[in-house]
């Protein structure tokens, strides 16, 4: 994991729901439910992290919505509606030895297997059949690319991560 202590942003809360103060949630982790895995929250709240804890939770249609201690009013909750949601690195759960989160892939430089240095992982973005590297290129890249980015297609086009090394190596063509 990285040894990054910021905090790891893992949804946002949304509208009010109800006039108890529930809140809707927008969850960023793999399954909707998941968010409800972590306790306690922080929510960046006029750009300052706070401490927050979930009284109860449910499904609400397709949506999440979720009651939060010492917010019983609507008008309470409207001012937490757009409130970043996120937790500790510790409190992430432990991955397998192959195994990392996007997060830890931010900053690792990227090489084709030429050994062109393609640039670094500016940031992951998801798409519906893959994720990709947004990459953003040197500043003398010799092909002219301000950025380039490559499918997280595992054997395919990333032929090894190494976290260690802030290293991924992959086959890509540089020019494209």
């Amino acid at each position: 994991m990285s040894s990054n202590q910021e905090p790891v942003v893992l949804g946002k809360l949304g509208s009010s729901h109800g006039i108890k103060g529930w809140l809707k949630i927008t969850s960023y982790t793999d399954s909707v439910a998941g968010i409800f895995d972590y306790s306690p929250w922080l929510i960046k709240e006029q750009g300052v992290w706070r401490e927050i804890k979930v009284a109860q939770w449910r499904f609400q249609g397709s949506a999440v919505v979720a009651e939060f201690e010492g917010v019983t009013t609507r008008e309470h909750a409207q001012m937490l509606t757009n409130c970043e949601i996120a937790i500790m690195p510790e409190q992430m759960k432990e991955l397998d030895d192959n195994d990392f989160y996007h997060r830890d892939l931010i900053g690792c430089e990227v090489t084709n297997v030429n050994g062109y240095n393609m640039g670094i992982v500016e940031q992951i973005v998801a798409t519906g059949s893959n994720d990709v590297l947004l990459i953003k290129a040197n500043a003398k890249d010799a092909f002219g690319k301000a950025e380039r980015m490559i499918p997280f297609v595992p054997e395919q086009c990333i032929k090894q991560v190494d976290l260690q090394g802030k290293q991924i190596l992959v086959d890509w063509d540089p020019d494209f």
